[in-house]
């Protein structure tokens, strides 16, 4: 396992807990707008045709060459905030997706959001 110089390149990949427990596919990566690093992954969960993207910590995740690795469990991923596969991420549900990992979250000085999507 090793970090990833662009965690992005592992998009469709599964993500697993820090078990080996597969948690879904991961689909988008959502940066800190302050520092620019990678801080979220969405990831696909649910049947095929449907589902739901939930949001994970990206703090700690390792990757190899058949999956990212994320240090939170399959259980608490699964209860995290989320959003349609077609949709866009609210602003207003960004301090509720931090709070869920036990994150602060600190807006930027003058309120501009802390994630966003590349």
């Amino acid at each position: 396992m090793f970090e990833a110089d662009d965690i992005r390149d592992w998009r469709g990949e599964p993500v697993v807990d820090e078990d080996g427990s597969k948690i879904g596919n991961l689909e988008g990566v959502y940066y800190d707008t302050a520092t620019q690093q990678a801080s979220f992954a969405t990831v696909k969960v649910g049947f095929p045709g449907g589902g739901r993207l939930i949001f994970v910590p990206l703090d700690g995740a390792r990757v190899s060459p058949k999956h990212v690795r994320v240090l939170t469990d399959k259980k608490t991923a699964k209860d995290a905030p989320a959003i349609d596969t077609d949709g866009e991420l609210d602003a207003a549900l960004e301090p509720e997706i931090f709070s869920h990992y036990g994150i602060a979250y600190q807006p930027g000085a003058s309120g501009e959001r802390r994630l966003g999507r590349r």
